[in-house]
């Protein structure tokens, strides 16, 4: 009786910690869904917001609207005064291209600035889409005591119609 009692604690003592591993695991791996989730909508928040904006030129640098999407959509205010839904997220990270069919060879490719390109304040037509991405990565460092783990680069990239004018 006594090697039997024995022999379930030493199976207890081998099985704990991997559960435990296992356990810490998978909550680790509901995180980095959650972030990547959060990036991807993130994104898709960005491009809905200045696709449907009228009067944005999309060839300054600085236009407000643009800022104001990112903006909106990393801290949920217009202005860059609001704390980010992740952590290490900035506005700066964001990258938002236009692109438009090609005529010629019917390939989708980055409209440049010009007037016969996309530049809307000089008179060019509007893109055909708009392209939110995070072209460095944003980068997550998953913890699972006891191993040591790379980060993860994550690229979120979407593309949306655009529907301003």
């Amino acid at each position: 009786m006594r090697t039997r009692r024995g022999n379930a604690m030493l199976e207890m003592a081998m099985w704990v910690p991997l559960l435990v591993l296992l356990l810490v695991g998978m909550s680790e791996l509901a995180r980095i869904t959650y972030v990547y989730y959060t990036l991807q909508k993130t994104m898709y928040t960005i491009a809905r917001y200045v696709g449907t904006q009228q009067g944005v030129n999309f060839c300054a640098d600085s236009d407000s609207i643009v800022a104001a999407a990112k903006n909106f959509a990393i801290g949920g205010g217009t202005d860059s005064s609001t704390n980010t839904i992740l952590a290490n997220l900035t506005a700066d990270m964001v990258q938002v291209r236009i692109e438009r069919y090609s005529t010629d060879t019917q390939d989708l490719g980055e409209c440049d600035c010009s007037i016969t390109g996309c530049d809307l304040a000089s008179g060019g037509r509007s893109p055909d889409f708009i392209v939110v991405s995070i072209p460095d990565g944003y980068s997550v460092r998953p913890t699972i005591p006891y191993l040591t783990t790379d980060p993860i680069l994550f690229k979120p990239r979407i593309r949306v119609p655009f529907g301003g004018s």
